[in-house]
C-alpha cells in the first residue's frame, strides 16, 4: 500500500519555460539556444545549470541570481507554470487519505512562490532548504522522514532517471518514472527505466495505481 507520495518539481509539477526564459533573456540568447543546450548538457550526464556555464564561461551563478532579484528580474511562479493535472490529482490522493510531498532540488526562493499557490499538499521541501540536493543520498534520507511512513510505502514520482529513480530506489522508496518534459520523454524508452516500479504518463495514473496499491 503506498501511504506517501512524493513528488518533484520541475517538469513534474511546473513547467520549466518560464524558468529557462528568463534565464535566456538575461544573458541575451535566444530561448532556442538555451533550451537546446539545456538538453545537451543533461543527456551528457551534466547538471542543466552546465549550460549557462557554456553559454558564459566562468559566470557565478549565484551572483548572476542575485543580480537578476535585485533587478526585479528573479524566479517569478503562478497558476499558469502548473501542470494541469497537478491540483486535481494531488487533492485526489489526499482525499484517499494519502500523504502528499513536494520535494526537488529548488531554492528557498522557489519554495516561498509554491507556498503561495497553495497546492494541496501536506509538506513542501526545497533542496536550498536541506541543504542538499538530488541525486544525493542525504537528500532521500530527508525524503524519508518528512514521508512518514516506510520506504515501501512511500512513492517517488520524478522524470528524471539519474535524480530521481535511481537514488530513490537506492533509498528503498518505491518509484514511478513520469513520461512529461524534455527529460521525462529521453528517456521514456530507455531499458533502465525498467528498474522503475511503474511509468506513469499523468499525476492521474499515478493516483489509479495508488488507488489499486
Amino acid at each position: 500500500m503506498i501511504r506517501t507520495a512524493v513528488f518533484d518539481i520541475g517538469e513534474t509539477l511546473i513547467r520549466d519555460d518560464r524558468y529557462w526564459a528568463s534565464w535566456a533573456e538575461w544573458l541575451d540568447v535566444s530561448r532556442h539556444t538555451l533550451s537546446a543546450l539545456v538538453g545537451a548538457v543533461v543527456a551528457q550526464g551534466h547538471d542543466n545549470a552546465e549550460a549557462l556555464r557554456r553559454i558564459r564561461p566562468g559566470i557565478d551563478i549565484a551572483a548572476e541570481y542575485a543580480a537578476r532579484e535585485a533587478a526585479g528580474r528573479g524566479e517569478h511562479l503562478d497558476e499558469t507554470d502548473l501542470y494541469e493535472d497537478v491540483r486535481p490529482a494531488l487533492a485526489r490522493l489526499r482525499a484517499l487519505g494519502v500523504r502528499v510531498v513536494v520535494a526537488g532540488n529548488q531554492s528557498t526562493r522557489a519554495g516561498v512562490l509554491l507556498r503561495a499557490l497553495d497546492l494541496p499538499a501536506d509538506h513542501l521541501a526545497m533542496s536550498e532548504d536541506w541543504g542538499c540536493a538530488k541525486p544525493s543520498p542525504e537528500f532521500f534520507a530527508k525524503v524519508r522522514e518528512v514521508a512518514d511512513a516506510l520506504p515501501a510505502e512511500t512513492l517517488y514520482v520524478g522524470d528524471h532517471p539519474a535524480n530521481d529513480l535511481y537514488p530513490a530506489r537506492a533509498a528503498g522508496l518505491r518509484t514511478a518514472h513520469l513520461r512529461r518534459g524534455p527529460l521525462g520523454h529521453l528517456w521514456a524508452d530507455d531499458p533502465a527505466v525498467a528498474a522503475a516500479d511503474w511509468r506513469v504518463d499523468s499525476l492521474f495514473d499515478v493516483v489509479d495505481l495508488v488507488e489499486r496499491s
